[in-house]
């Protein structure tokens, strides 16, 4: 066991590094933050100067080496745009970004599974074919689609809920909340369906594939011959044995679900750390790019690896099979 986490370690380590070499070497391609930083008006003098003031003068080799040195101490330096603190700023716009994901999450886990029981032992419907038609769409369709037809049926037309924002928020100590006040509960509903679309049709297809798989096994057919009721079949014995799957792919997607929220964040303007990705990005704010995809990478890695070292916990031949 101890190789096995050794090895997942070093995995884990070259992974974070190949993230933050790859990422560095794309922004060297993405403009130069001086000239967005001065105006028009500014001297080569003082051009110079800021960028030996932000170490951009420096080889390539050596701004890699110091902000892996940095980071590696939780400093990711300081934003070229704004001057203030990188993570500082990533974790006062993490909360929001965190509380979306976990109502996403808990919508896909509500709408899913339920879909997926009712798509399995009911495939002959037409609420069930309508169900699968559906989740076609979800799985077609672009979040930002999604994100825009919402707003446009649910805040312009029938006027039920804000467009942007996130609404009243609650400081409980360094953790910002929207959830405690009506009107974050209000703005976090649109962005979370959205961001939840594609996760439900993942979690009703799994669903209804190990559904459908379970149904047909030994232990279903005895407990129908021994005369126990349908309902208790399907969601007491099936079921059970059904989710150990949706729970694994759903760790699993915590990870993605940050990574692309950025795209729903910019939609409904939700003040969260894809937002901040995606302004840093319009003004070459390198630091907070480079600290937003080590800090999505690292979620990435440690969700991984937490993941195997449960799996290898509860079947010891997986750590066989890494030797």
């Amino acid at each position: 066991m101890l190789a096995f986490l050794i090895k997942r370690s070093a995995n884990a380590i070259f992974v974070m590094l190949s993230v933050s070499f790859i990422a560095f070497m794309i922004f060297r391609f993405v403009g130069d933050p001086v000239e967005l930083m001065l105006n028009e008006q500014a001297t080569q003098e003082q051009r110079d100067e800021l960028r030996n003031r932000l170490g951009l003068d420096e080889p390539f080799i050596v701004q890699f080496g110091t902000f892996v040195s940095n980071a590696a101490q939780g400093d990711f330096g300081i934003s070229f745009r704004n001057q203030q603190d990188v993570l500082g700023m990533i974790a006062e716009r993490f909360p929001a970004t965190f509380e979306l994901v976990i109502v996403a999450t808990l919508i896909s886990l509500v709408a899913g599974i339920p879909m997926g029981v009712i798509t399995a032992i009911r495939r002959q419907t037409w609420y069930a074919e309508a169900m699968q038609f559906t989740s076609i769409i979800g799985v077609s369709l672009p979040s930002f689609v999604v994100g825009i037809g919402l707003i446009l049926i649910f805040s312009v037309w029938l006027g039920w809920m804000p467009a942007f924002g996130r609404g009243e928020t609650v400081d409980i100590g360094w953790w910002s909340t929207g959830l405690l006040t009506h009107s974050g509960r209000m703005s976090i509903i649109l962005p979370a369906l959205s961001l939840s679309l594609f996760q439900i049709t993942l979690v009703m297809r799994l669903v209804r594939a190990e559904m459908l798989e379970v149904l047909r096994s030994d232990f279903i057919k005895f407990a129908r011959a021994r005369g126990i009721p349908a309902r208790a079949i399907h969601f007491r014995h099936a079921l059970r044995n059904c989710l150990m799957p949706v729970v694994t792919m759903t760790a699993m997607q915590i990870g993605g679900l940050i990574a692309f929220a950025l795209v729903t964040e910019t939609v409904f303007q939700w003040p969260g750390m894809g937002l901040l990705f995606i302004q840093a990005v319009t003004f070459v704010d390198v630091p907070i790019m480079a600290a937003y995809l080590c800090i999505v990478a690292l979620i990435f890695v440690l969700l991984n690896t937490l993941v195997d070292i449960t799996y290898a916990m509860i079947d010891p031949r997986l750590r066989g099979a890494e030797k």
